[in-house]
């Protein structure tokens, strides 16, 4: 090879060389990885979508920690997170805490399932007077007349009913509570409506995982989870009497005829506390995205953006699959306009 031919061949190797070294700089600059926390409710079906997403945007991570609402909300506030999740929204107090805004934007919805573990009585109808008792530690024994009156066929055990209910603050137990309180008014006035309420019985667990397993692992046991929870482990769910006085089993078309009654607000915070119909299922819930208005880093706000139009469109199809009820068409809409109220500085 001739010196000239070696000149030019070093050259073509450097120019060569360097463009990879700026594309492999380039891809290292562009990856992108975001933080978030929050609700144990959705937490099977968001990490089924950003693993998802993952598969198609390789410079996109998204790293969920499912620690609770009540969790979730305080890492937002205190911004140790790029977003959070919550099935009790935020209220007025906790979004004034966040200099830069809150966008909160429901993605899914569910339902609140009375999951049991008691041999041989393969199904169970609750009245409300009787799953409001047990929550209220007023009925104790799993014969109790009020629950063998619902269920003349069944053979219920002399034995006394163990109560799982949430260690954690968390929005399932907001949504079930405030649905409890609309039912009776025991309730409303003690323990009321609250993320961590001082319950009147129950062995505590924590997130809607801790429950699963302790329902799953201790005889006689009742306990209140996300559907797909229940499902996802071949749980036994009891019907439960709904507002018109039917006995309804949570089933995604329960779930979608419970939310049909209800009109999004302006600020998309809905709440179905004890929705009407003969179809309804009483305890059903959307749970939502805490984002901020204002995001300094602009290739994060891209990534978010384009995480959570995955959610809309494709996301939306794994849904039903995993126990969740896919977002109505204008709500669907209604959270797409929602977006562009988050920008960069």
């Amino acid at each position: 090879m001739t010196i000239k031919k070696m000149l030019c061949f070093s050259l073509v190797s450097l120019v060569l060389g360097f463009g990879l070294f700026c594309s492999i700089a380039d891809a290292a600059e562009d990856f992108v990885k975001l933080i978030g926390a929050g609700a144990s409710f959705p937490a099977p079906l968001y990490n089924k979508w950003f693993k998802d997403y993952h598969g198609l945007h390789s410079n996109v991570q998204v790293d969920y920690q499912s620690v609770g609402s009540g969790s979730g909300i305080k890492n937002f506030i205190n911004k140790t997170v790029d977003f959070g999740a919550s099935d009790a929204g935020m209220n007025t107090e906790e979004r004034s805490q966040v200099d830069v805004g809150v966008q909160l934007l429901p993605m899914t919805a569910g339902a609140i399932v009375l999951s049991y573990n008691l041999e041989g009585v393969p199904e169970l109808k609750l009245t409300r007077e009787a799953y409001a008792g047990i929550f209220l530690g007023k009925v104790t024994k799993w014969n109790d007349p009020l629950i063998a009156k619902a269920n003349p066929d069944a053979k219920l055990p002399d034995v006394p009913i163990n109560v799982v209910v949430r260690a954690d603050s968390s929005g399932t137990t907001f949504v079930f509570s405030q649905h409890l309180a609309s039912i009776s008014p025991e309730f409303a006035q003690n323990p009321g409506v609250n993320t961590m309420p001082n319950w009147a019985v129950g062995t505590r667990s924590k997130g809607n995982e801790g429950i699963t397993a302790s329902i799953r692992t201790t005889p006689g046991s009742i306990g209140y989870i996300e559907y797909g929870y229940a499902k996802g482990q071949h749980l036994p769910m009891a019907d439960l009497e709904n507002k018109a006085g039917k006995f309804v089993k949570a089933t995604t078309a329960s779930a979608q005829a419970s939310l049909a009654g209800v009109q999004m607000p302006a600020d998309l915070m809905a709440w179905l506390p004890d929705p009407a119909g003969d179809d309804s299922y009483p305890i059903v819930t959307y749970t939502w995205l805490l984002c901020y208005k204002r995001y300094d880093d602009a290739n994060k706000l891209q990534a978010l953006k384009g995480v959570i139009e995955y959610g809309l469109t494709e996301g939306q199809k794994s849904s039903e699959q995993f126990g969740y009820v896919p977002l109505p068409a204008p709500v669907v809409a209604k959270v797409r306009d929602a977006l562009n109220n988050i920008q960069g500085k």
